[in-house]
């Protein structure tokens, strides 16, 4: 549940819809990724790596509930997801496909595009590499932690009878 990545840095009030363009969410995935975050900035698509870190500010997947934002922004390889705050639906989904995710305020007042940052989701600690800055969030609810360990909640699902008692 520990992720180092360079940072891709966002801002406030992001909605879905800006990760995801409407006229996108029924092409197949490796169109969605191509156009993932692109107005916001051009070069996210074109230059994501995998285990880049996304930071960005309030309210980050506010609007609609399409998991086909959470789905799209995990298929372009970050390793997590830092936002100050999710729009509910938003958050809970990332964990329902098993993209890490964690709540921390202020993260963006620590971050620059390009830093080096350290996150890890079990325990809510958060370190820019590049400026030592530090800080922490409340760790992830138990059972949210299992679905990212079993990969997403239909993985858990079958691998957990009990879930159906």
């Amino acid at each position: 549940m520990r992720f180092t990545g360079r940072c891709w840095k966002f801002g406030d009030n992001i909605p879905t819809d800006r990760l995801v363009k409407s006229k996108y969410v029924f092409e197949p995935m490796e169109e969605i990724v191509r156009h993932v975050l692109e107005d916001l900035n051009p070069e996210f698509p074109r230059q994501v790596r995998s285990g880049d870190i996304v930071v960005a500010g309030r309210h980050f997947g506010q609007s609609s509930g399409r998991a086909i934002a959470t789905k799209a922004l995990r298929a372009t390889g970050i390793g997590c997801v830092v936002a100050d705050t999710f729009a509910r639906t938003f958050y809970r989904n990332c964990f329902e496909i098993g993209l890490p995710a964690l709540a921390l305020d202020g993260a963006t007042a620590l971050v620059s595009d390009g830093d080096e940052i350290t996150v890890d989701i079990a325990t809510g600690e958060f370190r820019n590499e590049t400026t030592g800055a530090t800080r922490s969030a409340e760790p992830a609810d138990p059972f949210l932690l299992q679905m990212l360990e079993a990969g997403g909640l239909i993985k858990l699902a079958a691998s957990r009878s009990d879930l159906f008692a």
